[in-house]
């Protein structure tokens, strides 16, 4: 994948900045399809899923008109190299759903939505994954959860199913007690992913996404469902900010502050 150069964008959101990098929300229809061009650049190479081929090569749903886009962009190229959608409890209102909702039952968790912060769709330019940039996205979060004044925060991570599954049905044996939500936060998916049918002797290979999930100290709340667009096995995760290990939330929040 090869990285074009575009004319450079201003925009008076808050933003933080790390040497080449900078973080912030999009501000432009512009820069959303930006947002869309990495999205679909990245899903397209990262999930064998003819479903999200199109002509346009931007990947879109109908929520992205409700959300919020994270941008990292490398200024010294002018490129989105990095992108997270983020939507709030008004925008979910708004829309009538979180997007997980489409995947998962979250009843259990209807006491929380006024206080949570949904993530997705994320992904990082090939060139740019030596933990910069997914730090940047991380700290973008951050400033956007105090701004919203939300103290958990929801994503789905994805596992490709293009091994034939055998690498998401490891991972989910491979996760620890300690690793999985109490019962009161475990949500079902409408579409099971069969992670009991596993091939014995196959060693877990963890994406990236996950491993930030679980470093940080969110939880797994419960078996994966099955996303048929995108061919993948998705983790719905938890983070309560309580929660939050300590050096990420000196990190992140000292980063957003």
């Amino acid at each position: 994948m090869s990285l074009q150069k575009e004319p450079s964008h201003t925009d008076s959101s808050e933003k933080i900045k790390l040497g080449k990098l900078v973080v912030g929300l999009a501000s432009s229809q512009e820069q959303v399809r930006e947002a869309q061009a990495l999205r679909y650049k990245v899903f397209t190479e990262a999930f064998s899923a003819p479903a999200l081929a199109n002509a346009e090569e931007l990947n879109v749903d109908e929520f992205d008109e409700c959300c919020d886009h994270l941008i990292v962009r490398d200024t010294a190229t002018s490129c989105v190299v990095g992108t997270y959608r983020v939507m709030g409890p008004t925008a979910a209102q708004r829309m009538g759903r979180y997007y997980s909702e489409k995947e998962f039952d979250l009843s259990r968790l209807d006491y929380l939505k006024s206080r949570i912060i949904e993530a997705g769709h994320a992904c990082v330019h090939p060139d740019y994954r030596t933990g910069s940039v997914i730090m940047m996205l991380w700290s973008g979060l951050a400033m956007y959860m105090r701004r919203e004044q939300c103290d958990y925060l929801v994503g789905c991570a994805s596992v490709s199913l293009a091994d034939g599954g055998h690498n998401a049905a490891a991972l989910y044996h491979s996760f620890t007690p300690k690793n999985f939500a109490p019962t009161e936060y475990r949500v079902t998916p409408y579409k099971p992913f069969p992670v009991h049918e596993r091939e014995d002797g196959h060693t877990a290979q963890m994406p990236p996404l996950l491993k930030g999930y679980l470093r940080s100290g969110a939880w797994v709340c419960g078996e994966p469902a099955w996303d048929p667009d995108f061919h993948s096995a998705d983790f719905f995760m938890l983070l309560p900010l309580s929660k939050l290990d300590g050096r990420y939330a000196r990190h992140y929040f000292k980063s957003s502050s």
